[in-house]
């Protein structure tokens, strides 16, 4: 990791650089979003000192070559700073041009960047770009346009100026109204051609001065508003304790624990509506894309002003969103993980629904959790934090239950509907319900979905896993096909009639032949949601159904179009992914199947009890959300694990009551702290040899720093060969606090970089494999 203190020079001279007076000196500290990172101090040249701020971008020489970089400038620098006794400022290299006419990123996200970059061991300049959309430092949806204003002698003069009649209409025209006029619109209110507008502004009677401007605005279509609801006594209870902490403008964070169903929602509109009425914004975050259409038409139905941030939207449209936040123009921010950073200039709450779910970690550079940052700004902002949940993650939990945060508990549905009942087939024992035709769906959930439809219910069926066939092999010789890239085995997709790698999106077209022997009977076995939709579709065909996962939902507004006609009533059978799983609400859902509860429970990771619990406890929750009450049947292999047990009861307490010892026993989050280091390779024995390196220097630098911790590993990944490059990883463990950040940084400094060898740091890592 690169000093904190060095400079730009890299050895050169200092001479066209050198300041005249080492007592008054004005520099910049810059940090890159790119490799060298920085950060580098620059000094800023007199003509600059007004433009350069923290929070802009500049354009600088870096090295040698004084190759061209933009950076991000970070800090501005005096004698009088902290640090200036670490400056050399005859050998700074002076700042070519500020980009940005103002900050990008106001202090208070700067601040959160920094801790971002420190705790999960990132780059700074890699953070400010994860902050900062695409969007907005690209100016998107704006372009520099002309605008005209009457010079001031002539405006207080206007009669000793020699003007045609024209050219006086002209002027008069703009003295007459305060909006600003672009030439075109000057020249068609007046009814003239540019031309006497040309000579005006050559001859310096009007000024003329570009900026950037919006170009096109993407207002939602305001939803048929509602009236509030009336709250349960758990409920205005829950709201309550919240209000206090708004009043007061302070930081708390409460864990909302509500069963599916409980009404989470309703407490956090009210919460929000308190905060509007100060005059303050929300941030509300969601786990998945395929909830924000749901969510945005709740709150728009509430409140006038709403934004939307998420990865489906344009990078017009995401600009939009986040200028008009940043101007205060709205009083809701709803997203996914990144909305985390949106730059409210008032932030009186932030909401985190379904706050278990894994998505709110990032699996690339920073890899921080939506979470942990939510908590740090909330605090950091003297707000309230909402963590709302049916099955809370153990660390969430844990939390609440050392007294770290409050629990707000909602144990009873709205208007006291039951939870439905959870049923479970046992596929190991009762496998004759599965002969005919070899269909993944058990005969008693066949004719519990005959039942729920001839009703008039709807029906939601569950299977984490994507494509047609999971496994395609040859019964003459046993060969698998593999991808090349990836040790996983490709999957079978009926559509497009091909086999795909769902990691590094290899495709080649469906095998008819094995490759090794030439047999012409390939089996496709396994299953996965296109297969599912294909065994529906001929135990129901006269049965509109649809499918969400993310081959069918990659075309923007297909999510909403998907999710409106099953809530109309169009589509009667809803499968898909996990997608389906969580935060929607369809009272005429009345029958739920779990095809197959087991394809998380047996991973190699810590984790996967609690995914699966979650994960079938939240889709069952998807139903009885009407007076017609609610079935869920859940197939699986493994009824007697406490997960699969503890989801069928709605027993979360009971759960994590089993779970958290075994957690203590090896201590795993949220008793310790872990981080995950994994190498790349093209060349296995490289990779191989570099993990142990980065081993060794773990090791040494824990016994230089005199702190505790434990490398387990390195050892080949679960998936040990990756798009190419074959992967090792290791485990650090540690019960201390920043021991991890404390130790890696300095092993940074130890660790010799070996060529086409890559390896990153995952601090409190989800992705075990």
């Amino acid at each position: 990791m690169p000093d904190p203190k060095q400079s730009s020079l890299f050895e050169t001279q200092p001479d066209p650089w050198q300041l005249d007076d080492q007592d008054d000196w004005l520099a910049a500290r810059i940090v890159f979003a790119a490799p060298p990172f920085g950060p580098y101090d620059y000094s800023i040249p007199a003509e600059l000192e007004s433009s350069v701020k923290k929070g802009v971008r500049v354009i600088v020489p870096l090295g040698r070559g004084n190759r061209t970089m933009t950076g991000y400038c970070i800090d501005i620098m005096t004698p009088s700073h902290p640090d200036a006794a670490t400056v050399k400022p005859n050998r700074l290299k002076p700042i070519s041009r500020v980009v940005d006419a103002k900050p990008l990123i106001d202090e208070k996200l700067l601040k959160l960047s920094h801790q971002i970059a420190e705790y999960y061991i990132s780059p700074l300049g890699t953070v400010i770009e994860t902050v900062v959309p695409v969007g907005a430092r690209e100016n998107s949806g704006t372009r520099e346009m002309l605008f005209l204003s009457v010079d001031p002698e002539v405006a207080r003069d206007l009669d000793s100026v020699k003007l045609t009649p024209l050219q006086r209409n002209i002027i008069e025209t703009m003295l007459g109204s305060n909006q600003d006029w672009t030439p075109g619109e000057l020249a068609e209110t007046v009814g003239c051609t540019q031309g006497p507008i040309s000579t005006l502004r050559r001859k310096g009677h009007i000024l003329s001065s570009t900026r950037r401007v919006q170009q096109k605005t993407h207002e939602i279509q305001p939803e048929a508003r509602t009236e509030n609801l009336v709250l349960n006594v758990e409920q205005q209870t829950a709201l309550d304790a919240i209000a206090k902490s708004i009043d007061a403008e302070e930081y708390k964070t409460f864990l909302v624990h509500g069963i599916t169903g409980s009404g989470k929602t309703e407490v956090y509109i009210r919460a929000i509506q308190q905060v509007v009425e100060y005059g303050r914004q929300a941030i509300v975050l969601v786990p998945e894309i395929s909830l924000t259409p749901q969510t945005r038409r709740r709150f728009r139905a509430r409140f006038d002003r709403v934004a939307v941030l998420h990865s489906h939207l344009t990078s017009v449209q995401r600009a939009w969103h986040w200028r008009q936040i940043a101007e205060g123009n709205v009083q809701v921010i709803i997203g996914a993980r990144s909305a985390v950073f949106a730059p409210t200039p008032r932030l009186g709450l932030i909401v985190l629904d379904e706050e278990h779910d894994a998505s709110f970690k990032q699996d690339n550079t920073p890899r921080y959790h939506a979470r942990d940052v939510a908590q740090w700004r909330a605090e950091s902002e003297n707000v309230p934090l909402l963590l709302g949940s049916a099955t809370p993650s153990l660390e969430s939990w844990h939390k609440a239950q050392t007294g770290q945060f409050k629990t707000l508990s909602l144990k009873n549905r709205v208007l006291d509907l039951p939870l439905p009942d959870v049923a479970t087939i046992d596929l190991r024992t009762d496998v004759a319900g599965m002969r005919k035709r070899f269909s993944p769906i058990h005969q008693k959930l066949r004719q519990e979905m005959a039942m729920a439809l001839s009703e008039g219910g709807q029906v939601i069926l569950l299977l984490n896993r994507r494509g047609f066939s999971t496994r395609i092999q040859c019964p003459s010789c046993g060969k698998v096909e593999y991808c090349p890239d990836c040790s996983i085995p490709l999957t079978h997709h009926v559509e497009g009639k091909k086999a795909v790698c769902h990691y590094c999106d290899h495709t080649i077209p469906e095998p008819r032949r094995c490759s090794d022997c030439g047999n012409d009977a390939i089996r496709f076995s396994g299953l996965g949601t296109q297969r599912l939709e294909a065994e529906v579709a001929k135990l129901f065909p006269d049965v509109e159904i649809a499918r969400m996962d993310t081959d069918t939902m990659r075309k923007r507004g297909s999510h909403e179009k998907a999710l409106s006609k099953f809530r109309d009533g169009e589509t009667k059978i809803l499968l898909g992914t996990q997608m389906i799983a969580k935060g929607l609400d369809f009272p005429n859902v009345t029958l739920v199947g779990v095809v197959n509860a087991d394809t998380s429970l047996h991973l190699p990771d810590f984790r996967a009890a609690e995914r699966t619990f979650g994960l079938v406890t939240q889709v069952a929750g998807r139903t009885g959300r009407g007076e017609r009450g609610g079935r869920v049947l859940v197939q699986t292999f493994s009824p007697e694990n406490p997960a699969i047990v503890c989801a069928t009861r709605h027993d979360y307490v009971n759960f994590a009551s089993g779970e958290l010892p075994v957690r203590e026993e090896f201590n795993y989050p949220p008793y310790g702290k872990l981080a995950r280091i994994v190498v790349r390779g093209e060349v296995m024995a490289k990779a191989e040899q570099m993990a142990e390196h980065i081993a060794e220097c773990i090791n040494e630098s824990a016994d230089e720093l005199e702190l505790q911790l434990c490398v387990i590993g390195p050892s080949a990944a679960p998936l040990e060969k990756l798009r190419g490059l074959y992967r090792f990883h290791m485990l650090i463990s540690t019960i201390e606090t920043n021991t991890i950040q404390r130790v890696v940084t300095r092993a940074q400094t130890k660790i010799r970089e070996m060529d086409d060898i890559q390896w990153i740091v995952d601090v409190d890592p989800y992705n075990m494999v």
